[in-house]
């Protein structure tokens, strides 16, 4: 296999940041004390970080709900039957074990940013000196007509992994031939721009791949156009031609809303049954970043572009899906590149540690069919106006089944990388 190795996938996204210096400063009061909330992508890259370098210079606490974190990314490959759910599920223990960071199992309920602590859901304060947050992003049922807490447990988004997309998969795996799947599209901004389309091409591999060569399935999107919609349009055309039709809001008309139980989403234009459908509606930061008031009206939460410190707060750094990082995709690959800076940034304010210029890098690969991916990336810096695009790279139509596979294997390499250098494990 040619795919990224882990060593490859840490020169890549550790490329802005390659020397740190170490500890100069411990605060003559004590130990400072860094506090994650949020153990993704970005929460616990921060966290491995700041207490990789800064040794024991500095406490590190990282709190999250759920005792273990399962991806969402690759969490497609999972409803295709290519990857198991356990192998998209990752725990804390190496980050206790080897970088002595505290893991606590608990909802964190509030931030009081006056007194510097963060409330647990059972009313236990834990105090902080800077506060990291990547809360990820909530979903806000109410942006489509009908759509509600209930109502996924029959429409399932599957934006947030776990349940729900066991439950989608379930869904999935039960359809017969000649029944449709809808897939309600979410509009800008949300995590992982090209996510609804490798989910569809994935519902396609499954269809196709069970002989169902009577059922279809109709995208209905908020947007006129899509991240690598090219690629995808080619994609579908070769490998499930007829299978998957996009309507974007100049075909259907607008989405007025969703019928659970009947199971079907009325546009301007005509209203869809399907068997299966996958509502993803509009997104914003997580509630604790926005019930903390760090927060703007877009619902995500602004940031400073050099360091990812809160526009709002200067002893809190807000990273990955919740943050508005400019150019920047909402993506696992662009939370862990800003963790990287963020656990710079805090090193260098607690213990006096050497700051670099900032630089971000994101790549995106979708897998279309098996060994048949295509990618989307750049390189990223602080500009005026926030994260700016400084280099772009895209995937290009009628490219070779070779190159395809190897961005196929590439995916896996990087999958495993990210995941070794999120977790520690």
């Amino acid at each position: 296999m040619t795919g990224l190795s882990r060593r490859q996938f840490g020169l890549l996204a550790g490329a802005a940041i390659t020397t740190l210096a170490a500890p100069s400063i411990v605060r003559a009061s004590g130990v400072p004390k860094v506090v994650v909330v949020g153990g993704g992508p970005g929460g616990a890259t921060t966290a491995r970080y700041i207490a990789k370098d800064a040794r024991d210079a500095v406490d590190v606490t990282l709190i999250d709900a759920n005792p273990r974190y399962t991806t969402c990314f690759f969490s497609n490959l999972y409803l295709a039957g290519m990857r198991s759910f356990e192998s998209i599920t990752h725990g804390y223990d190496a980050l206790e074990a080897n970088y002595g960071i505290s893991f606590v199992n608990a909802r964190a309920a509030a931030v009081e940013r006056d007194a510097k602590e963060v409330v647990l859901a059972d009313g236990s304060r834990v105090p902080y000196d800077r506060l990291v947050i990547a809360p990820g992003i909530d979903v806000i049922h109410e942006s489509v007509p009908g759509y509600s807490r209930q109502a996924e447990e029959i429409m399932p988004h599957a934006w947030k992994a776990g349940p729900q997309t066991q439950l989608l998969k379930q869904r999935l795996d039960a359809l017969e031939d000649g029944q449709q799947i809808v897939m309600v599209a979410p509009p800008n901004p949300y995590r992982c721009p090209p996510g609804p389309y490798e989910r569809a091409s994935m519902f396609a591999h499954v269809l196709k791949a069970r002989g169902h060569t009577r059922s279809r399935i109709i995208i209905l999107d908020y947007k006129p156009k899509f991240s690598k919609q090219a690629l995808f349009a080619e994609g579908w055309e070769e490998f499930y031609p007829g299978m998957i039709e996009w309507y974007g809001p100049d075909v259907h008309g607008g989405i007025l809303g969703v019928d659970p139980e009947a199971g079907t989403v009325e546009t301007d234009f005509d209203t869809f049954t399907g068997a299966l459908v996958n509502v993803i509606p509009a997104q914003k930061a997580g509630i604790i970043a926005r019930e903390a008031g760090l927060a703007d009206d877009s619902g995500f939460c602004p940031i400073d572009a050099a360091s990812m410190r809160s526009a709002l707060d200067d002893s809190i750094f807000i990273l990955g899906d919740a943050s508005i990082a400019g150019a920047m995709p909402k993506s696992a690959f662009s939370a862990n590149s800003q963790a990287k800076v963020a656990a710079m940034n805090v090193r260098g304010d607690l213990v006096g540690s050497k700051i670099f210029p900032a630089r971000f890098t994101n790549t995106c690969w979708s897998l279309i069919e098996t060994d048949n991916a295509v990618k989307v990336g750049g390189q990223y810096a602080p500009g005026a106006d926030g994260i700016a695009s400084t280099s772009t790279f895209i995937s290009q139509i009628h490219e070779p089944a070779d190159l395809r596979k190897t961005n196929a294997e590439e995916a896996v390499g990087w999958y495993q990388g990210i995941t070794a250098d999120i977790f520690g494990a």
